[in-house]
């Protein structure tokens, strides 16, 4: 890869890795909803000229259901309940958490799609799976266990699934479809969506200033323009070496909590961290055990 490109790619994963932390910093004053529908909202403002073309509202307009269940699945479900998880769980908790979608895609693909996984994949996905065993098992006895954190794990695991839904559905329908319409039409469609309860749930006090920049991060940093780097990626160098970022997600995640909001790094979370990407790397391809040249990556959902 160019040096360009791995900057690109380091870029997008700190970006990434910082929605957790905009999200731990404005969960608490704008409510899990209120700040999930402003972040699809504003992600829907700034990508609503990326459509300006008559190619991709003609895509969007053939399309229009499709793109509005990817944009229930891959943005508006999952932002709620990383929300609602951001106001119990420390945000590099939650990026580990959200490493798991790719284990949860092979899965389900193995379960229910009929689709096989070679030795490697299925180790990989043993390691993975009992590496979040670990991560929750280690966290609850860590001076973080009670009832609204287990909700708040539980919350993190249902957006892997609707990312898991997301990844499967978008394999098998939206494969003609130019993948930035699909990603710029799906924020629309969650704005849509969400709008009516962010007005419902808007909380009695107003946010304040930092919650309200945190609100902007997410909104402009963390969605459009994070999907703008992807595609970019993904048009370049391709999806086996773009969906490396998966790697880097989880570490900014913790990195970016423990610089900005003292968040203890505790050995449950770092061991825990250390088997869900080695899970990942095998799962996905990206590691072959006995083999030089990485496979391609399995079908991956579009992150948090």
């Amino acid at each position: 890869m160019k040096k360009s490109d791995i900057a690109a790619l380091l870029l997008l994963g700190a970006i990434w890795g910082a929605s957790f932390l905009f999200m731990r910093m404005g969960a608490n004053e704008f409510g899990g909803m209120a700040l999930a529908g402003m972040r699809a909202i504003g992600a829907a403002i700034c990508s609503i000229p990326l459509l300006a073309s008559r190619e991709r509202l003609a895509e969007l307009k053939a399309n229009w259901l499709a793109v509005s269940v990817i944009g229930l699945a891959n943005s508006a479900l999952p932002f709620v309940l990383f929300s609602y998880a951001a106001q119990s769980l420390p945000a590099g908790l939650s990026a580990i958490f959200d490493a798991i979608a790719p284990l949860l895609v092979a899965a389900s693909g193995w379960l229910w799609l009929g689709e096989k996984l070679d030795a490697p994949r299925t180790s990989g996905l043993i390691i993975g799976l009992a590496g979040v065993v670990w991560l929750i098992g280690g966290t609850m006895g860590f001076g973080h266990a009670g009832t609204s954190t287990g909700w708040a794990m539980a919350a993190c695991v249902g957006a892997n699934v609707c990312y898991t839904f997301g990844a499967h559905y978008s394999h098998r329908r939206m494969r003609s479809i130019s993948p930035l319409t699909v990603a710029i039409g799906s924020q629309v469609a969650a704005a849509v969506m969400l709008l009516p309860f962010t007005v419902w749930l808007w909380p009695a006090r107003m946010p304040g200033t930092q919650a309200w920049v945190a609100m902007f991060g997410l909104a402009a940093a963390c969605t459009t323009l994070a999907y703008v780097l992807f595609y970019g990626l993904l048009a370049r160098i391709g999806s086996a070496r773009a969906m490396a970022v998966l790697y880097l997600i989880p570490v900014f995640g913790v990195l970016w909590g423990a610089l900005f909001l003292s968040e203890a790094i505790t050995l449950a979370m770092a061991g825990g961290c250390v088997v869900i990407l080695l899970g990942i790397a095998l799962t996905t391809g990206m590691l072959r055990p006995g083999s030089s040249t990485p496979t391609e990556p399995l079908e991956q959902p579009e992150n948090a």
